[in-house]
């Protein structure tokens, strides 16, 4: 007990910015953890110079003027809970909170939907639930195949990733879309492809192994798609969907690819 007192008392005559870059040296748990100890602690967690340290260095660049008001850490909490729009309103990136590691999500119009601008069978609609303006709509297809990328630079390095698809399941759908497996492919450009065959229904039936997919809670369901690890600083992520059976696909609505990191 005296010991824990005299240690309470050798950081109570440290400098409070003393203590905010030890403190910036933890992670974003720590600090809100460490802001809990003392009135000291609390004013030297909850500093800029703390949460500037947990915000992406490029920040700056990503960010509105609007937002440039807010303390760092509301900032930061800002970035974990409201996505941003970005690239020309198609893509968009937030924290993970825990880490303060970059999420990025690539919007279906940023995304190579084959026979997308091909009104019988895909639609571009807006849906309320949705963080981008239009959301593409499977009308019916038979060789269905979706691709995107992304650059490994706009992410955070020496980071475990996994790629998701963000999707809905209209009242509408054929049945097989659901129940049929899709082929998934992430891979870098020039690397080993992490490929799985899956299937987009989130329900559970009996007899049949659990989903692997499931409710995101604002409306949409989502599914890995494949991992990978962002060792390179300027490299090209490619991650690809596909289903070309014989039968007929419709009621799929796409969102996007969310990349974020593994847990």
């Amino acid at each position: 007990m005296k010991e824990a007192e005299a240690e309470m008392n050798i950081i109570s005559v440290l400098p409070a910015e003393c203590i905010s870059h030890i403190v910036s040296c933890t992670t974003p748990q720590d600090a809100c953890r460490s802001s809990l100890v003392s009135h000291l602690f609390r004013i030297a967690a909850d500093s800029d110079i703390v949460w500037e340290r947990f915000l992406p260095q490029d920040y700056k660049e990503i960010i509105s003027s609007s937002l440039n008001s807010l303390s760092k850490k509301d900032l930061y909490f800002h970035l974990c809970n409201h996505p941003i729009i970005i690239g020309n309103g198609n893509m968009s990136m937030a924290l993970e909170k825990q880490s303060g590691k970059k999420c990025y999500m690539v919007g279906a119009r940023e995304l190579t939907v084959i026979w997308g601008d091909t009104p019988p069978y895909w639609q571009w609609i807006s849906l309320p639930e949705s963080r981008f303006a239009q959301v593409a709509e499977l009308n019916y297809v038979w060789w269905l195949e979706i691709k995107g990328y992304i650059e490994t630079k706009n992410l955070s390095p020496r980071t475990a990733y996994a790629a998701y698809f963000v999707y809905q399941l209209s009242s509408e759908h054929n049945p097989r879309t659901a129940t049929t497996p899709f082929r998934f492919r992430v891979a870098y450009e020039q690397g080993t492809a992490d490929e799985r065959s899956v299937i987009l229904d989130p329900i559970t039936h009996e007899g049949i192994a659990p989903p692997q997919a499931r409710y995101r809670g604002n409306g949409w369901i989502e599914i890995e798609m494949g991992e990978f690890i962002t060792e390179e600083d300027n490299a090209t992520v490619l991650f690809s969907l596909m289903e070309i059976s014989s039968f007929c696909k419709s009621g799929l609505i796409v969102e996007g690819i969310e990349l974020r990191p593994k847990q």
